[in-house]
């Protein structure tokens, strides 16, 4: 599969600017220890904000018009 530069650029951009938010939301507002204490997993936590970023991201990339 060959990258485009257009869709990769808009794709990057978008997923440098939700992860900011994410970060923003997990250390500033809600506190990650808060998340691990009522999950209960680190792990779990860990691979659910990763999954909130990369699937996003992703997606942008599919869907963005060439």
């Amino acid at each position: 599969m060959k990258l485009k530069k257009r869709k990769f650029k808009f794709a990057a951009i978008f997923g440098i600017c939700w992860f900011a938010l994410l970060v923003l939301l997990v250390d500033g507002i809600l506190k990650f220890q808060t998340l691990v204490d009522y999950f209960g997993s680190y792990a779990l936590v860990e691979i659910t904000l990763l999954l909130l970023v990369i699937l996003p991201t992703v997606a942008v990339y599919i869907f963005t018009k060439e």
